[in-house]
C-alpha cells in the first residue's frame, strides 16, 4: 500500500476515520487529556474520555473542538496526527490524501484552520467538504441528480440542515444546538427537578438509555446517582423517559424550528421532491429516540433516520475523492 485516501469526520464529540477500500477503521471520542505543568498530552481518545471529571488539578481532559470548529489549534493538530497514524499504521510510503468535513456554517478562516491542522498532521493534499453533502454521499444518494434531498445532520456540537440538488447545497443552515446540548439540558433538569448534581457523562448515559424527543409508547426508567445539592451527600433517583422528553423539549424544538426555516426558503420544485422523498436524519444526535417522529409530526413530511447515522458523514467524506473524480467536478466546493 503506497498511499491512501482518508476521510475524517472531525466531530465535536467523536472523530471517525474512513480509509478507501477498508471503510470506517477508527471511531474515538475527540477528547485530549493534557498535563498543564509539562505541556504534554497524557491520553487521546477513549482513554481521555474516561478521565473527564476525574482528573487531578494539573491534568485537563477537554475537547479541542467546540461546536464543530477548532478551539485549540495545537492540540487538534496533535490529535489529528495521532488518529491518522493510528488508522493507517506505518505502511505508507507516501503521505495520504485527506478529506475533512466541516459544518455548513463555518467561515473561511475556520476552514483554513482545519486545512492547516490536516497538513500539519501529515496530509499530502487536503479537501474540505460540508457535512450535509458528505452525509448524502455516505448514505448512497446521487447528489448530482436534479432532485431535492433534505439532510438533517445532528452531531455533537452542531446541527446542519441542507437541501441538496445538482451536487451542491441550495438552502442550508447550521445551528449550534446538537447532541451535547441534549446532555446539558438533562443535567440542568436533574438539578432543577431533583436537586441532583450529575456530570455530562451521566447526562449522556440518561439520554442514550431513556432519553426521548417524542412520547414513548412504553415508559422507560433508569436509576441515576449524583450529589444531593441540599445535603451534599450522594443520592440516587429514578428518572423516566417522560421526564427526559420534558427536559429535552426546548432543545429539540430549536432543531425543528431550523428544519422549518430551511423548508420555508426551499424553492417549490425542490420542496415537492422533499415531500415525496422525505427528510433523512444522520449523525449521532439523530439517534435520540423519537426525534424523527417529532420532526414528522411538526412538518407533516415523512422523516427517517439513516441506516447507520453515526458513520454516514465519515463514509461520505472518504468517498469524496473518488466521487469527485467520477463526476469530474474539480471546481466543486
Amino acid at each position: 500500500m503506497l498511499t491512501a485516501d482518508i476521510g475524517i469526520d472531525l466531530g465535536t464529540a467523536s472523530i471517525l476515520v474512513y480509509i478507501r477500500g477498508k471503510g470506517v477503521v477508527l471511531k474515538e471520542p475527540s477528547v485530549v487529556a493534557f498535563n498543564r505543568e509539562t505541556q504534554k498530552i497524557v491520553e487521546i481518545g477513549e482513554e481521555a474520555r474516561l478521565m473527564i471529571g476525574r482528573t487531578p488539578g494539573h491534568i485537563v481532559a477537554a475537547r479541542p473542538l467546540r461546536q464543530g470548529v477548532i478551539s485549540d489549534y495545537s492540540i487538534t493538530e496533535k490529535m489529528l496526527s495521532y488518529f491518522i497514524k493510528k488508522a493507517v499504521g506505518h505502511r505508507l510510503f507516501k503521505k495520504p490524501r485527506v478529506c475533512v468535513c466541516v459544518p455548513s456554517g463555518v467561515t473561511e478562516v475556520e476552514k483554513k484552520a482545519v486545512e492547516d491542522a490536516a497538513y500539519a498532521a501529515g496530509a499530502s493534499e487536503v479537501s474540505i467538504i460540508e457535512e450535509p453533502i458528505a452525509a448524502a454521499i455516505g448514505i448512497g444518494i446521487d447528489i448530482y441528480r436534479p432532485c431535492g434531498n433534505m439532510i438533517v445532520d445532528i452531531g455533537g456540537g452542531t446541527s446542519d440542515i441542507a437541501v441538496i440538488s445538482l451536487g451542491d447545497t441550495v438552502v442550508s443552515t447550521s445551528i449550534k444546538i446538537a447532541g451535547d446540548d441534549f446532555d446539558e439540558a438533562i443535567v440542568r433538569f436533574m438539578r432543577k427537578k431533583h436537586n441532583l448534581l450529575i456530570g455530562a457523562r451521566t447526562g449522556e448515559d440518561i439520554k442514550i438509555k431513556v432519553g426521548c424527543a417524542y412520547p414513548r409508547a412504553e415508559v422507560m426508567k433508569m436509576e441515576v446517582r449524583g450529589r444531593n445539592l441540599v445535603t451534599g451527600l450522594p443520592k440516587t433517583v429514578t428518572v423516566t423517559s417522560e421526564e427526559t422528553e420534558e427536559a429535552l423539549r426546548e432543545t429539540t424544538a430549536q432543531i425543528v424550528e431550523a428544519v422549518h426555516s430551511v423548508l420555508e426558503k426551499t424553492p417549490p420544485e425542490l420542496a415537492s421532491d422533499i415531500a415525496d422523498r422525505g427528510i433523512i436524519l444522520t449523525g449521532g444526535g439523530s439517534m435520540l429516540q423519537g426525534l424523527d417522529e417529532l420532526i414528522e409530526a411538526k412538518t407533516g413530511i415523512h422523516t427517517i433516520v439513516a441506516d447507520d447515522p453515526m458513520t454516514a458523514v465519515a463514509i461520505g467524506t472518504g468517498k469524496y475523492v473518488e466521487y469527485m473524480s467520477d463526476h469530474k467536478k474539480s471546481d466543486y466546493l
